[in-house]
């Protein structure tokens, strides 16, 4: 069940109560936030759900939590934590995990892998659909109400829920997207403490691909700027709600020139080859 990423680390499966002691450690290290209960994450690994941890030196440095799901006659896997030791991150760990959960759902017997994530987080957004190539059409205001944790303190806890159809030809061989020609109609600025400020959020209805930018750096955002990073959230939910309801989702990112902004890519729904 493990494979070897590196000549000291090593990826497994998760499943006994020793395991999930040492998922509580990390969680507090990583978010100083109470952690899952032990009763709760043996349960699901012994129910449909998948925990996966990643050691190095034979120390716990990273995790990915996900429960069965189940609605309107489908099943598939959520994917509700993944977590790296502040010491380990951007490392190419997350990715890691993601993969082999990718494979071991996949034996497991789903085609589906959901989970959420905030909108404006470009670093999460990166990997969720222009490395892993999952796709997301459905926003949620305010998903997890408030939330006192340093990276949601604050603001409404708004999500993404990304769909990863993990035996789809978009994961295997994602549909060619021309950015160059998708419509930019969101002009942006910068701020006197040099962050970008979105501008407008009105558009001519349009069938083609379109861009719509995203702070590269939303915590500093926040901490600096508090009423900035409440107008990012406001109009970027207004934009990609209504752009939901005609029929797009998102489809990847592409990194800004300017260094400011990264930019959403979405394109009509149904041009994913998502079964």
């Amino acid at each position: 069940m493990g494979v070897t990423a590196t000549k000291s680390m090593e990826l497994r499966v998760l499943h006994t109560a020793s395991d999930m002691n040492l998922v509580q450690k990390l969680e507090h290290d990583i978010w100083s936030m109470d952690p899952l209960p032990v009763h709760q994450t043996i349960t699901a690994a012994q129910n449909g759900g998948l925990l996966l941890g990643a050691f190095y030196q034979d120390e716990l440095i990273g995790f990915s939590y996900g429960f069965a799901g189940f609605n309107k006659g489908k099943s598939y896997l959520c994917s509700h934590m993944l977590g790296i030791h502040p010491d380990h991150q951007d490392k190419g760990l997350g990715a890691l995990l993601k993969q082999k959960q990718k494979e071991m759902a996949s034996e497991m017997g789903y085609d589906l892998i959901t989970w959420t994530f905030d909108p404006l987080e470009s670093r999460n957004a990166y990997l969720n659909l222009s490395k892993l190539h999952a796709v997301c059409s459905t926003y949620v205001e305010n998903c997890y109400g408030d939330m006192d944790d340093s990276l949601n303190h604050g603001l409404p806890t708004d999500r993404l829920k990304v769909e990863w159809w993990i035996n789809s030809s978009h994961v295997e061989e994602p549909v060619r997207i021309d950015a160059d020609s998708a419509l930019d109609p969101f002009e942006w600025g910068v701020s006197e403490d040099d962050f970008p400020v979105l501008l407008n959020t009105e558009w001519e209805k349009t069938w083609g691909p379109v861009l719509v930018p995203i702070p590269t750096n939303f915590q500093a955002i926040k901490t600096h700027n508090y009423e900035l990073a409440m107008d990012w959230r406001f109009k970027t939910r207004e934009i990609l709600q209504r752009l939901f309801a005609q029929g797009y989702a998102i489809a990847s990112v592409i990194k800004g020139q300017e260094g400011l902004v990264h930019y959403y890519v979405l394109v009509q729904r149904d041009e994913l080859q998502l079964n």
